[in-house]
């Protein structure tokens, strides 16, 4: 019977419970975070730049630090490009010679 500190873990806050990204987690969100900024130049890239960001946010640890990996930087940075021209590309759509305003 545990309780009262007679638990079956060693400590409450073990490793397991601490919900760490580390290895294949962290290498995936950076492919999927890639995946996505690329796809975001063709299509949908106000929603697929700003997940590509999150994901090589995510994938890197959620801080910048020289031992990140390098799908992770590409997501990030393609992700901030192409959230970037997706602005740029809607606001030129609402100039005044489009009919829009």
């Amino acid at each position: 019977m545990t309780g009262f500190g007679n638990g079956t873990r060693g400590h409450p806050r073990s490793r397991g419970r601490t919900w760490q990204r580390t290895g294949p987690d962290r290498a995936t969100l950076g492919i999927i975070g890639t995946v996505c900024a690329v796809a975001g130049f063709f299509a949908l890239g106000i929603v697929l730049g700003p997940v590509a960001m999150f994901c090589g946010w995510q994938s890197m640890g959620r801080k910048w630090s020289p031992n990140h990996s390098v799908p992770a930087v590409i997501a990030l940075v393609l992700g901030a490009i192409d959230t970037l021209l997706a602005v740029i590309a809607l606001a030129g759509a609402a100039t005044w010679g489009n009919g829009l305003l």
